[in-house]
């Protein structure tokens, strides 16, 4: 492994000056600074950015921790926070916590380990508390993205998950739609209980009464066994006209278990759900969607972070970006009027 002393020899300068080369700090004429450069490109010098951040106090690393890298909503997320990272010359890693507890638990003991300066999180669900109590204890900034969490004071950049809901309805209404059935994510994370505060208020400002039938607590996050899902569908009565699914990963799901039963989307029931499915939306917009601006909650989330890293003792009020929903129309609503 290159050393500094192996370059100062090289370039025949002294260890201090290599430093103040690699640091970008104290008085060098530039003509020993290109010198010292050229020679740890020769040698393909990496300076260790570990001990530099034990001498600086910053290690510009961030983590972005979310539920689920596969779900193309939170792939754009990451890409609005990497490049919002790259800009301000910050290094950005990478969690996944699939929607569990316990891996989440790990992921932030690695954080605190890795002395991150500050943490993009999309919480599993409101018992994501204690992590983020421990977060707040070390003093690391966090923003949490996509979900808020009751119990703490904090900076979030979410979607109107509300808006959404009733939006959605409302399109399916214009659409001769009344049987509307609605499968989300737990109650226990924020944006399936704004979801569904949104549909409820949909079906009853066009004077539609609730089922408690048509209604079903799944995951957002993929899983294995379907088998509650399937009994909620075997036991509609009367069938749905359309269902609204939570999320992407929700619909796809719904598609699988109608086409096990011989039923097809949207010439045997319409289907639609939250947010889209990435740039193959843009190739084929089959999904009728209620669209977020994944790639701002990534980035602005980067953003109001760089701020918290910045000012850590500067008590300013915490923010709360709610980013506005489109609903974009596919082909999987069937039109009944």
């Amino acid at each position: 492994m290159v050393t500094i002393y192996d370059i100062a020899e090289k370039a025949k300068v002294s260890a201090m000056t290599v430093s103040r080369v690699i640091n970008e700090s104290g008085r060098i004429s530039e003509k020993t600074r290109q010198r010292v450069k050229k020679v740890m490109e020769e040698m393909h010098y990496v300076p260790n950015h570990m001990a530099r951040s034990l001498v600086l106090q910053q290690t510009n690393l961030l983590y972005l921790l979310i539920t689920d890298i596969t779900n193309p909503f939170y792939t754009t997320v990451a890409r609005g926070a990497e490049d919002a990272a790259k800009e301000s010359g910050f290094r950005l890693l990478f969690g996944n916590s699939d929607e569990n507890l316990l891996k989440e638990a790990d992921y932030i003991d690695t954080i605190l380990s890795s002395r991150a300066d500050g943490v993009l999180i999309a919480p599993t669900s409101d018992a994501s508390l204690p992590h983020l109590n421990l977060l707040r204890q070390h003093n690391v900034p966090f923003v949490l993205l996509d979900r808020e969490v009751p119990g703490i004071e904090c900076d979030v950049v979410l979607g109107d998950s509300n808006e959404g809901g009733n939006a959605i309805v409302d399109h399916l209404v214009s659409e001769g739609h009344r049987n509307i059935a609605f499968i989300n994510g737990s109650s226990s994370v924020s944006s399936a209980r704004h979801r569904f505060h949104g549909y409820l208020e949909g079906l009853s400002r066009n004077g539609i009464p609730v089922r408690d039938t048509y209604c079903l607590e799944a995951s957002f996050g993929m899983v294995s066994d379907l088998t509650e899902m399937a009994m909620w569908l075997d036991n509609l009565d009367p069938f749905p006209t359309a269902i609204i699914a939570g999320n992407n990963v929700l619909a796809l799901e719904t598609i699988r278990l109608l086409r096990r039963r011989g039923l097809s989307v949207p010439e045997d029931i319409s289907l639609c759900c939250f947010d889209d499915f990435g740039p193959f939306s843009e190739i084929d917009s089959f999904m009728t969607v209620v669209s977020q601006q994944a790639y701002e909650f990534g980035y602005q989330g980067a953003q109001l972070l760089f701020e918290r890293i910045k000012n850590r003792t500067y008590s300013k009020p915490w923010s709360r970006v709610v980013l506005p929903t489109e609903l974009k129309q596919g082909r999987s609503v069937h039109p009944l009027s």
